[in-house]
């Protein structure tokens, strides 16, 4: 049997925790038999949901005790230095430590932000770490890089987040030679604020990933490009919108299809294909977005997120594992480990 891959889950991170991170687990750990899940937070209150969780592998599944939790709107450095007991600070140090290989939080993003970069730590060469959620589109999988770690890039970073783009969706979603291309207000060279424009020479020169120039909003979910590189503030918004809008027409397309006895029995015609239509463009399927570019995997989950997506989390580091992804990347990039 293969080495079991061990992930730190935030129990206490995120809106509906502990009961759906810790259904997440459960559910991740009767999926697939090669994972480890330490759940990190308050014993107490971990128990009480465990008891209620139907069976699972206890044997794969144990507690690692924090007392703290860093809540949202805490000021990240200064709660990652005042709450050194929080499920946060202990799950990023086990991953610091080598007690595990990941660490999965819908907590506070900012926290996960810094504790990635102060605890987990960058690779050596690496300037900033994005955090790289991959997107539905109509043709497949999109890694957006990035979406909420760094507001201000300077252009040699966004070549970086390129760089590490390419290897994951070649390594991860099995991609030869990836698309990247940069999001812009149009297609023309000339257009573009002044990151922008700094950054398309250097993405042009950079051997190592398939550049194929600017891409517009509404490009993104018709699939074209595999990577898309952009800010943070940028990618933040692109992404809000891209799931608000999503969730609006499911509701949309749900109520209408109920408001009347004809539009009920024509749902039950059409529910097959339409389930698999919208599993195509459901986010969760993918877990959640993993900071690129640390010596270990921390992946950052919605804060809303239910068990489904903590489970898909779960699965996203154990392939991350396999793939050796971290490997890859400092080979591709020319980085030592």
């Amino acid at each position: 049997m293969s080495e079991l891959v061990t992930v730190a889950l935030d129990a206490m991170g995120g809106d509906n925790a502990p009961g759906e991170i810790v259904k997440g687990a459960v559910n991740a750990l009767n999926a697939n038999a090669g994972v480890r899940v330490i759940l990190v937070g308050r014993q107490e209150e971990i128990d009480k949901v465990l008891a209620e969780a139907g069976p699972y592998p206890a044997d794969r599944l144990s507690i690692r005790h924090a007392s703290e939790v860093i809540e949202m709107g805490e000021p990240p450095v200064d709660a990652l230095r005042r709450k050194k007991d929080s499920s946060i600070v202990v799950g990023m140090k086990m991953v610091r430590n080598g007690e595990c290989d990941a660490f999965v939080t819908a907590g506070s993003s900012g926290a996960a932000l810094a504790g990635g970069q102060l605890l987990v730590r960058r690779i050596k060469g690496i300037e900033r770490p994005p955090f790289a959620p991959i997107l539905p589109s109509a043709k497949g999988p999109v890694l957006l890089v990035d979406c909420g770690a760094n507001m201000d890039p300077r252009p040699s970073q966004l070549v970086q987040f390129a760089q590490m783009g390419s290897v994951y969706m070649k390594n991860m979603c099995g991609i030869e030679n990836p698309r990247v291309a940069i999001v812009n207000v149009g297609a023309e060279e000339e257009k573009g604020n002044a990151l922008v424009k700094e950054t398309r020479p250097l993405l042009e020169a950079c051997s190592g990933i398939n550049f194929i120039g600017n891409i517009e909003g509404r490009d993104i979910v018709e699939g074209a490009a595999d990577v898309v590189v952009t800010d943070a503030f940028t990618g933040n918004a692109i992404l809000k919108t891209m799931e608000g809008t999503a969730s609006v027409l499911i509701h949309g397309i749900k109520d209408a299809m109920m408001s009347s006895l004809r539009t009920k029995i024509g749902a039950l015609l059409v529910k097959p294909a339409l389930k698999d239509l919208l599993k195509n463009f459901d986010a969760t399927e993918y877990g959640g977005a993993p900071m690129l570019g640390l010596t270990g995997l921390v992946v950052k989950c919605h804060g809303n997120s239910t068990a489904k997506e903590i489970s898909k989390s779960i699965e996203q580091c154990v392939l991350f594992k396999e793939k050796r992804i971290n490997e890859q990347l400092a080979e591709a990039m020319g980085l030592q480990m």
